[in-house]
């Protein structure tokens, strides 16, 4: 490699080199502490002013990173959150950790990716590394961030600056996988950025894995998520066959599972939940439409998933009619408002949408979750209320979204209520302390 890339090697080696990252949401926050435990200086960029005083008080917001470990970062000067971009130019590498939503027509919206990006090339400078984790399309690297920060052709990637991409691989709540034990992929845009980019997520992460291109990274992150939406897509539908067939669902997997090879385990759900799994196959969907080719697995197991929530808001009111009872004015307890067991994240929830579609139908809902204390969806503002007898008894029918470990299945055992149990939570003995592949995570 060349000198520029040996010197910037040298400084990652030695912890010299300060990190930038530009968001500190739940992906950038981790990796920013996690570098300033490592050793190096950590320069953290925000828009939200909330955010940013919330971190220099030592506070976390985001549910993996304790307050005591902010703290300790911050106190050691370690890290910094700052709302100034103008300091991009202290750092010597820039890890982007932005938003990647859809828009209201189903297109990625990469503005967020943009501005990040503009900001950058304002000030970028010899011997920066740029890497960019927010999951997008293939091609996004090369043809969006390659020309906004080759300075109109004053640097040359692989020489003067470096970039690459690495998709993100948090898994919010998950106990065993963390930042430092689960495999990293990267990819740059020439051999010199993928080895600089190696070096650098090499230093908190026990495995990096190169892969040849910005593109070939791109594709690993939405070939992931689309793996997991379309088995979820089939666990899915296998419940609704069994439901139609009398047949236990949960029964017929487990049977499944113990085959030891040829079969991997999902199971059905109310729905997708999270940022990545309802999103991210639509960037690969949306990319081929560009190329005249239409997704169809993909565009069907997004149908699929996205009616559970109407398949559960009636499987309820069939539990309603059994006892003689219309949905309209019946009291309807849900259990659960966050898309996955013991987060507090309720993006993409399909409890939002199990609540909003039982409410349109005249149902009295209310809902608990011990980790969601209030939620707002479609203008309502609801908030969590206390599990207790009388809750439970009063109501007409209980639908369980999510399975919490925190939550007293027993109670509601011991009700005699109608129970809707989506995730066959009473059905097991105590609920799993690992995360299994489950519809909505």
């Amino acid at each position: 490699m060349g000198s520029v890339a040996d010197s910037l090697m040298k400084k990652i080696e030695t912890r010299e080199a300060k990190i930038g990252v530009v968001g500190l949401g739940y992906v950038g926050l981790p990796l920013a502490v996690e570098f300033a435990d490592a050793g190096f200086s950590v320069l953290g960029f925000e828009v939200s002013a909330d955010k940013v005083k919330s971190l220099m008080a030592g506070r976390s917001y985001v549910g993996d990173v304790p307050d005591e470990q902010v703290a300790a970062s911050v106190e050691t000067g370690r890290l910094t959150a700052t709302l100034d971009y103008g300091r991009l130019s202290e750092v010597d590498a820039i890890l982007i950790c932005v938003p990647t939503p859809l828009g209201k027509t189903g297109d990625p919206d990469v503005s967020y990716i943009m501005s990040a990006t503009e900001s950058i090339g304002r000030s970028i400078h010899e011997g920066q590394l740029i890497v960019l984790e927010s999951t997008t399309y293939p091609g996004t690297t090369r043809e969006l961030l390659l020309p906004a920060l080759s300075g109109g052709g004053r640097l040359s990637v692989g020489v003067d600056f470096f970039l690459a991409f690495s998709p993100e691989r948090v898994d919010p709540g998950n106990p065993v996988w963390k930042i430092g034990n689960t495999p990293k992929v990267v990819g740059g845009i020439t051999q010199a950025c993928s080895e600089v980019s190696r070096a650098l997520y090499s230093t908190i992460i026990e495995r990096v894995v190169a892969v040849s291109s910005t593109e070939a990274a791109e594709l690993t992150k939405l070939l992931e998520n689309t793996f997991r939406s379309v088995n979820i897509a089939l666990a899915n539908e296998m419940q609704v066959v069994c439901d139609k067939l009398e047949v236990d669902v949960w029964e017929v997997i487990a049977a499944a599972e113990s085959k030891p090879f040829g079969f991997m385990k999902f199971t059905p759900g109310p729905g997708l939940g999270g940022h990545c799994i309802p999103v991210d196959p639509h960037y690969l969907s949306w990319k081929m439409k560009t190329l005249d080719y239409k997704t169809r697995l993909i565009e069907l197991a997004s149908e699929i998933n996205a009616e559970m929530p109407r398949y559960v808001t009636e499987k309820a009111a069939d539990l309603l009619n059994r006892d003689g009872k219309p949905v309209k004015g019946s009291a309807v307890l849900v259990v659960g408002a966050a898309y996955k067991r013991d987060t507090d994240d309720t993006r993409e929830s399909p409890a939002l949408d199990v609540i909003q579609l039982l409410a349109e139908k005249g149902a009295q809902v209310k809902y608990h979750d011990p980790l969601v204390p209030s939620l707002r969806h479609e203008g309502q503002d609801m908030e969590s209320v206390p599990l207790d007898e009388r809750l439970v008894t009063d109501s007409d029918v209980i639908v369980i979204v999510t399975d919490h470990t925190g939550v007293d299945y027993d109670l509601i055992r011991r009700s005699g209520r109608p129970v809707l149990d989506t995730r066959n939570v009473l059905g097991r003995a105590v609920p799993e302390a690992t995360t299994p592949v489950t519809a909505g995570e």
